[in-house]
Formats: structure tokens, sequence, C-alpha cells
């Protein structure tokens, strides 16, 4: 018995200090918490003194530090005590020399990253402080000067180091040669968690995992101010990535999946899969999530749930071009509110830019299997789906949603396309237009507010279209409007029309007559 309290006794006397070997306070490593010193030195200092001791917690207890770029080894963590903010440095100088990075899906070598790590496991960020970017003058040099000329010694080294590089297949901003560096972006890394911090003012895109994979991202703030391409999360050619429980206001996309840029995305091949993404809110930004557009790895699997959107210029945006390649597929969007939509609510853009008709090849993308369910939503245009003559969107379900619109839903090159108890109240035009469609599915489409002279639905050069269940409200004028010499298979049936004054209407160009059932 007095064996085993003497065990216990010496277990209270040890854990503490053994307990406390596990923090390395970067003020004891000669930082200082009044911003008048760069405290870069001193941080990789108790990161180097972590890592020699097999890993630990690097910990900034609250104050007032200036930094460089922070690089990250395996099993550290970085822990940003509440009343502590970290400004990074806003001297270009700092970020030499440049690492192995990803910049817009192109493979480089560029500006380290300000928090960044490369083929290390168990890392964090985490905490209830701040860390601030300050990526004004950033943002002022690569749209001002860099455009101007690439003269300047961090241009002529970029080229140096990327004269090899395989650039995409329009011109842009690798050809400036200066290329602002991510927030946070760990390369090649296993188990990242990023937890709790309020993020700002990054130069270029926030958080953006490049090839990781258990990628973990919950609770974070992320608050960027109208600036260029400052998204907020960008996990790109990751696997097995859960984002949750965060808020994010920014100059660009809120949270985009991305998996590679024309032939070089194709060459690394390696998809984005297995993401989660639910309980968040996004404020400004042009697009709530995003796919694409460079997705020349494939997208897949991917779960959106439980988001609300309020502001952004769209809700859910895939788009993509020819030349990408890739596939996005098996793709969910469930439980969703999305207010004050600027543009469209739901996008599908396969022509995302002007480029010219090819054969289709591995440089054609796909988008399929692809999923929307359960969502309420006000705004510009209801949806937008825009295939390829060559490739059309397939197998597309819209199901238990309520739009009110000031257009409504446009569908174009596609197929396998369904409505299901779908409610849309535009200010003007169709509910649905379809054209150059086949097998369209219209089950228990309904509007709230018909419009004088507007057709429900317009059905142009559309094949196979089964419409059924709709019960059309009084003051319907015409149901169903079908033009197109291509447009044939029509069928209605099970469906309500004794306050609509004209079911079908069909100009002289489609052949077939449409029976009302």
């Amino acid at each position: 018995m007095k064996y085993n309290l003497l065990v216990f006794l010496l277990f209270l006397l040890c854990a503490p200090a053994a307990q406390a070997q596990d923090y390395y306070n970067v003020l004891k490593y000669g930082a200082r918490n009044d911003s008048t010193k760069l405290a870069t030195a001193a941080i990789a200092k108790a990161i180097a003194a972590a890592s020699k001791a097999g890993g630990g917690t690097v910990y900034f207890p609250a104050g007032r530090y200036r930094t460089g770029p922070i690089h990250l080894k395996s099993n550290i963590t970085i822990e940003i005590g509440a009343g502590a903010i970290l400004y990074f440095s806003d001297n270009f100088d700092d970020y030499l020399p440049m690492v192995p990075s990803r910049y817009e899906g192109i493979d480089v070598t560029s500006f380290s990253p300000l928090f960044y790590a490369y083929k290390a496991e168990n890392i964090t960020i985490r905490g209830r402080g701040i860390i601030d970017g300050q990526g004004k003058k950033w943002w002022d040099y690569a749209e001002g000067q860099s455009r101007k000329s690439q003269d300047s010694k961090w241009q002529k080294e970029f080229q140096r180091l990327n004269a090899n590089i395989l650039k995409p297949d329009l011109p842009g901003v690798i050809e400036r040669a200066f290329l602002r560096p991510p927030f946070i972006q760990p390369m090649h890394c296993k188990n990242v968690l990023i937890e709790g911090i309020t993020i700002r003012n990054s130069p270029f895109w926030t958080v953006n995992p490049e090839f990781c994979e258990n990628v973990t991202i919950t609770g974070v703030t992320i608050t960027n101010p109208p600036s260029p391409n400052t998204d907020g999360i960008n996990p790109e050619s990751c696997r097995n990535v859960h984002i949750s429980n965060c808020h994010i206001s920014v100059g660009d996309d809120c949270i985009t999946i991305k998996s590679g840029k024309d032939q070089a995305g194709r060459k690394m091949n390696v998809p984005a899969e297995n993401y989660t993404i639910t309980n968040c809110t996004m404020l400004s930004g042009h697009g709530g999530v995003v796919i694409g557009s460079e997705m020349s790895g494939g997208v897949k699997k991917i779960t959106i749930s439980n988001c609300i959107f309020d502001g952004t210029d769209r809700g859910i945006r895939i788009k993509t071009a020819r030349g990408r390649g890739g596939v996005v597929e098996d793709i969910r969007v469930d439980n969703v509110v999305m207010k004050n939509i600027r543009d469209q609510m739901i996008v599908l853009d396969m022509q995302y830019a002007n480029v010219p008709a090819e054969p289709v090849s591995e440089r054609t993308p796909r988008f399929r299997n692809i999923h929307f369910s359960n969502i309420t939503a006000e705004g510009n245009q209801a949806g937008l789906l825009n295939g390829l003559p060559e490739m059309p969107i397939e197998n597309v379900t819209f199901s238990n949603m309520n739009l009110d619109a000031k257009q409504g839903f446009t569908v174009r090159e596609a197929r396998n396309i369904a409505f299901l108890n779908v409610q849309i109240n535009p200010a003007a035009g169709p509910a649905v237009r379809a054209e150059n469609v086949q097998q369209l599915r219209l089950d228990g489409l309904r509007s709230a507010m018909p419009l004088a002279a507007t057709p429900l639905v317009e059905l142009t050069n559309v094949v196979d279209a089964f419409v059924s269940n709709s019960f059309p409200v009084a003051g319907t004028e015409t149901f169903l409007k079908l033009t197109g010499a291509k447009t044939r298979n029509i069928v209605l049936q099970n469906n309500h029309f004794k306050a609509v004054k004209a079911p079908v209407s069909q100009d002289d160009t489609v052949k077939e007559r449409v029976a009302v059932n």
C-alpha cells in the first residue's frame, strides 16, 4: 500500500513537469509580444526545439506579434492564445527563398506561404487568437505593378525557378511571374487540423491544403475585404477533408474544391475526393461552395449540407471549360438556405471560358451524378445548367426545393435531368426553360406566381420528357410551350389542368402532336 502511494505521489510531482515540456512559449525563444521585433527566427527556434523532442505545442500568449513565414514540421501544434494577434510581414523579401507550391492548379516554386508545411504529419493550427496576413500590399502589387513589368527581382527569381513548368492553356498570371502566397498551405501532408482561429486579410487563397490526406477545418472564421482572389477554404487534390462550423466572408469564393488546371492537373492526376462540408455560413463571396474551374484531376464523392449562403454572388457553383478534362461526379447538396443571391442560386457551367469546340478527348470535362435536395433560396436566377454539345451534363436531380427568383431555371445541353417536387416562383419568364435536353422529368413542378402570356415550362429541341403530377394554380395561361424541330416524345400524365387556359402550346416546327392525359 505504501509503495503504491509513493508511486502515485511521484506521478503527481512528475506529470506537470512532463506536460509543461510539451509547450514551447515563443517568448522564451526571443519573440516579443509588443510587435516591436520580427519574431520569425524565434518561432523557428521554438518549432525546432519541439520537433527535436518528438513534437509539441508552440504557444503564443496574448499580445501582438510580427512575423514572416512559419514552417511547420511533423507533430507540431501552433496554438494562438486568446488575445494574441499575429501580423504577417508585408515585406516580400521575408518570403524568400521560394518553395514548392501550387498556384491556381499549376505546380510552381514561389514565395513561401505564410503558414507552410511540406510532407509533414500530425500538424495543427488552433486557438482563439487572430492571424492577419496584411494582404493589401500584395493585392496592390499583383494588380498594379506586376501587370506593367516583369522585371522585379522577385519575378526574375520566379522565372529562373520555373522555366520548365507546365503552364495553363490560356496565358495569365503565371506569365506575369508575381504569384502571391497562400495564407495556409500544407503540401503533401497527413492529419492536418485547423481549428478555432480567426483569419483575416489573406494575400491570396486563405486555407489551401494541397495533396493532403485527412484534413479537418472546423470552427474557423475567415474575413477578407473586397480583394482579388482571396478565397476562403480551397482544399485541392486532397483526400478525406472535413469542413464544419466555419464562418466565411471573403473577396472571392468562400469554399472551393479543385484538383489542378489543364495539362498540369491531368499530369498530376490527383482527384479531390471524400469531402464533407457542413454547418457553415457564407456571406460576401463570389460563390458559397464552388467546384472548379481547376478540376482537371477530377472531383468526386462530395457532400454539402446544413449551410447558409447570405449575400454571395452564387450559391452552389460547378464550373469548367473545354481543355480542362477531369470528371466531377457523385456530388450531393442537402438542407441549404440561400438568401440575397446576386446571380444564380445553382449553376453547373461547362463553358466557363470561351474555348472553341474540339473532339472528345482527355481534355473534355464531364459532370455527372449530381443531386440537390431540401433547398430554400431567394435571389436573381434560380439556376443554370450549361453543358457541352459533345459532352452533356448527365444525371442531375432537384428535389424538395422552393425558389423565389427574378428568373427561373435554364437547362442546356444535358440529359437525364429531373425536377421532383420543386416550386419555382420567377418574376419573369418560365419556371423551367430547357434546350437540347434528353430525358427530362418534371414531377410535381409548380409555381405560386403565374405570369401573363408566359408558359410555366418551355422546351426547345427536347427529346423524351415526362411531365406528371403538376397542379398549376389559377391564372396560369399556358402550362407547357414546345418549340424546335427535334422536340419529340413528350408525355404528360396525371396533371390537373382545370385552371389552365392552354395546357400545351406548340409551334409549327414541332412534328409530333402532344396528347394531354
